[in-house]
């Protein structure tokens, strides 16, 4: 498997429990690849719904992805500061088209000012009905909940500063190439 390397275009797809595509960022650029994460970063990306909408991102957000926590972070850098939004998902696999994971609903999202708001609890109870989730991942989504609270007030990795500072300065750099 080719594993992206620094300046590097990836898309990324999530998709729900049952194996439908949710959502699609097109260009994703890869800022660091290690044996177990990736983070990259997107600036005006192409995103597409599942029911064909279209839109583009805004601002600039670091995005965090990790091959054995059930998570991933993206940091939305804005004027007023910066703001997480916290996706509780599969692992991620690459392949040659995408960096994939599975999307379980549950959502934190983080305001600049360190508030936190656990979103989507209704829709989570809807799908792990619909869809079948098991009592594993249900357990396994609860406890990455808890781990995902810890890094917030703890601000391990991408909930510090100098994290975000260091990976929007080298997006800058790349971006000037």
């Amino acid at each position: 498997m080719h594993v992206p390397k620094e300046g590097d275009i990836i898309t990324i797809q999530s998709y729900k429990h049952d194996g439908s595509l949710h959502r699609t960022w097109r260009d994703t650029m890869v800022l660091k690849t290690s044996e177990n994460s990736i983070i990259g970063v997107n600036d005006h990306t192409l995103v597409t719904e599942a029911n064909g909408r279209r839109w583009v991102t805004r601002e600039p957000a670091i995005v965090y992805f990790h091959k054995k926590y059930w998570f991933n972070i993206v940091a939305m850098i804005r004027e007023r500061g910066v703001s997480y939004y916290c996706n509780l998902a599969s692992p991620y696999v690459l392949d040659a088209e995408a960096l994939k994971y599975i999307d379980y609903d549950l959502d934190i999202k983080v305001f600049p000012d360190g508030e936190k708001r656990l979103l989507d609890v209704d829709e989570y109870e809807i799908h792990r009905r619909q869809m079948h989730y098991s009592k594993e991942i249900d357990y396994i989504l609860k406890e990455n909940v808890k781990i995902l609270v810890d890094w917030i007030n703890h601000h391990k990795g991408p909930f510090s500063q100098e994290y975000v500072d260091i990976w929007y300065d080298r997006y800058k750099q790349l971006s000037r190439k």
